[in-house]
């Protein structure tokens, strides 16, 4: 069976989000359940330092007082080492949860990591994707084959935070 093979999870509202426990960019373990009693904005991306990448960081870094306001705590997922993970917070002043998923197991588990086209071409790699957990551990939304730029923006507004 190959990467290929695997059809990717599809997450919904009120399906159960998978639990993790993944290290963070100063390589302390950080668990869903650490946030239990709040939502969780939980976003997976490819990889750190990478333009796109950047961008939907430093936006969920604007946005994290009012999303903190308004009960929501914020987890950016890559399968990036914590070491990297460390380097792209100090250099863009990042002000959010990062956790390092080297094995892919918990990008699989929330079905942002499987097939995906990339110019044209389909590859196996990491997903684009947001998900809400409300403050029970469930999906509220989730959200496959986000564009970086300007998805902050869209999901305040659907949030209801302008």
């Amino acid at each position: 069976m190959t990467d290929t093979d695997v059809a990717p999870v599809r997450l919904a509202p009120g399906d159960p989000a998978p639990e993790f426990t993944l290290p963070d960019a100063d390589g302390n373990p950080v668990s869903l359940a650490d946030h239990r009693g709040r939502r969780v904005v939980v976003y997976c991306y490819p990889a750190a330092m990478t333009p796109g990448c950047t961008t939907q960081a430093v936006d969920f870094t604007a946005a994290a007082g009012d999303l903190a306001e308004a009960g929501l705590d914020i987890i950016g997922i890559s399968p990036d080492p914590p070491e990297k993970l460390l380097r792209f917070r100090e250099q863009e002043g990042l002000q959010i949860t990062l956790l390092s998923d080297p094995d892919k197991q918990v990008l699989a588990a929330y079905g942002a990591y499987g097939p995906k086209k990339l110019y044209g071409k389909e590859v196996v790699g990491v997903i684009r994707s947001t998900f809400v957990v409300d403050a029970e551990g469930r999906i509220e939304k989730a959200s496959y084959n986000v564009k970086a730029t300007g998805h902050v923006a869209k999901l305040r507004r659907e949030l209801g935070l302008g």
